[in-house]
């Protein structure tokens, strides 16, 4: 049975507001964008944590940004076995019909995915360690990186380092799609790797010369 209900009074009032002037003021530019499709020249895969703003860390209008977010931006290895794929389907979309020129994976300070991998690993997750856990089973996926941060004193800095691990995790598993690793080899896409501290506001990215994450 449908049980869906009206919208909260106060979207509804939001979104009236929107209506009124965000919208009223660039009517022509949606109209645009709505005739004539998307051209969006980058893909981000972020987090889906509430505080991860990815068009108001860059300034970005509608229309700029071809946004994916799951839990810890993560990108599983290609495995086309007939299930379902969100996350392979939306970069599948984005680099063979958008053609987009950037696919750019952002994760961030504080990420409660990443924290649970931490417990899973550590045996204090019981939850997440059954099967019928989806997000357990999606944290799989960074898993294996946890070895390279177990002998760390647990705590914000191993937190962090695998906050970083999985935006790597994620860069290393789009390379095993053939649809992205040919553009990449010939030029026509780039990957990029970004970290973002929520409260201090930085954005950190991944260097390949220096093999760590610097100050943008």
């Amino acid at each position: 049975m449908n049980r869906a209900k009206p919208l909260p009074g106060y979207l509804i009032q939001r979104y009236h507001g929107w209506k009124a002037t965000s919208y009223a003021d660039n009517a022509s530019w949606y109209r645009r964008l709505a005739d004539e499709g998307q051209r969006p020249r980058a893909m981000v895969i972020s987090c889906c944590d509430s505080r991860v703003h990815v068009t108001s860390i860059f300034g970005a209008d509608q229309g700029e940004f071809f946004i994916h977010r799951n839990i810890a931006n993560l990108v599983p290895p290609y495995e086309p076995d007939g299930d379902h794929h969100g996350t392979s389907a939306a970069v599948e979309y984005a680099v063979r019909v958008l053609k987009v020129a950037h696919l750019i994976v952002l994760g961030h300070s504080n990420c409660g995915g990443v924290k649970g991998c931490i417990d899973m690993c550590q045996g204090n997750a019981p939850e997440m360690d059954a099967k019928d856990s989806f997000v357990g089973r999606w944290m799989d996926i960074l898993r294996p990186k946890y070895d390279e941060v177990s002998k760390m004193p647990e705590g914000v800095e191993q937190e962090r380092q695998l906050e970083k691990l999985a935006v790597m995790t994620s860069l290393e598993n789009l390379m095993t799609f053939p649809f992205v690793a040919e553009p990449v080899q010939q030029g026509q896409l780039t990957m990029h790797g970004l970290w973002t501290d929520i409260g201090e506001g930085g954005l950190e990215y991944y260097s390949s010369e220096s093999k760590r994450f610097q100050p943008v």
